[in-house]
């Protein structure tokens, strides 16, 4: 569900007028994007990562997972609620009391039938554009994660993980954190 599309472009202020109506709403480039409530399958698979994060990082204090709703602002015009954030102690200073200002090392979407679009373009996009460290787009509909890593100019080719495969996600992020895509998907 896309709406309230404007010529000028919305920033944070308009952001924080919007209802409190437990839809998720965001601005990408100034535009505002709203999305309905996920759904269950949804909900578990978040559920699960931010177990199987918030577990790591209680055994290797190097950050902090952050889940939806909590507001990132990547700029004036670039506000997102993505589902789950790691942000390491080295990017601590853009936390505040309300907010994360500034980009997270990594960054989860899930992905559902109205989103795919702007969370494979827009969002994927903004993110290399800002310097998120990774992101993992996590396909409910296919068993799949596909992780996009930043390279010294952008995004590299993504890995594509599949549960059918029996594959397993790591990332240099988390050392020593593996995750089942089986698991995750079950």
């Amino acid at each position: 569900m896309e709406a309230a599309h404007s010529r000028a472009k919305l920033t944070y202020a308009d952001y924080v007028r919007f209802p409190d109506d437990r839809l998720r709403h965001e601005i990408i480039d100034g535009e505002h994007f709203v999305t309905p409530s996920p759904v269950t399958r949804h909900q578990r698979i978040s559920k699960r990562l931010l177990y199987l994060l918030e577990h790591y990082l209680q055994k290797h204090p190097i950050g902090e997972v952050f889940h939806a709703p909590f507001d990132v602002l990547l700029s004036e015009f670039d506000i997102v609620e993505p589902d789950l954030i790691y942000l390491s102690k080295a990017r601590a200073h853009f936390l505040t009391e309300k907010n994360l200002q500034g980009p997270p090392d990594l960054v989860v979407e899930i992905l559902l039938p109205g989103t795919r679009r702007r969370d494979e373009k827009l969002k994927r996009d903004l993110y290399d554009r800002v310097g998120v460290r990774e992101y993992w787009l996590v396909d409910p509909g296919r068993n799949v994660v596909t992780v996009y890593r930043g390279g010294k100019s952008g995004f590299k080719t993504p890995r594509v993980y599949s549960a059918s495969a029996g594959d397993t996600l790591t990332t240099s992020l988390l050392p020593k954190l593996t995750i089942s895509l089986q698991s995750l998907f079950a």
